[in-house]
């Protein structure tokens, strides 16, 4: 229970910061106001946005139940988490995150905005492979090989069955 708290702590401040801080920081700096009225880029906005955020959610779920960790460099999960999002793709919360920022640009019809969603991703890309991808192939040997042979970095890719795997032609 100590880690779903520790998770839920540092997603909280992670989002504050980076999902709504910055952004209304950028938009402020870009002079962009919160539209006047609903309007259908505004609903797609939502949909998108909410759309990122339950991914995310869903992610910091994961590592809390299966890892018994938290998306925190400092607090990383003690198991490696390849189920839930992560069966899809290795890096689903930095996609939620990207997806959520850009529901916030559209829904607020922001080119500025929509440029961090893309240097925010920009820079998760580096951090994935400067960063975290050296640390789980230290940390998790060749289980953490086989998944990322298996799994896409960035696009979820469809997996062969097992049974076309096992043949050659």
């Amino acid at each position: 229970m100590f880690v779903f708290f520790r998770a839920i702590t540092y997603a909280s401040l992670f989002i504050g910061f980076v999902l709504i801080y910055f952004p209304a920081r950028v938009l402020a700096w870009a002079g962009v106001s919160r539209p006047a009225e609903i309007a259908w880029p505004q609903g797609v906005g939502l949909i998108v946005g909410t759309s990122g955020a339950a991914i995310a959610i869903w992610c910091v779920l994961a590592f809390a139940w299966l890892g018994k960790g938290t998306p925190a460099p400092f607090d990383p999960p003690r198991k490696l988490v390849v189920s839930g999002p992560y069966r899809f793709v290795r890096n689903p919360m930095y996609i939620g995150a990207t997806t959520a920022l850009m529901g916030a640009a559209i829904f607020c019809q922001s080119a500025t905005l929509a440029g961090f969603a893309a240097l925010f991703l920009l820079t998760a890309h580096l951090f994935a492979v400067i960063y975290e991808e050296p640390t789980l192939k230290r940390s998790f040997g060749d289980e953490y090989d086989t998944y990322c042979r298996r799994v896409s970095r960035w696009r979820p890719r469809r997996d062969k069955p097992l049974s076309a795997r096992n043949h050659t032609a």
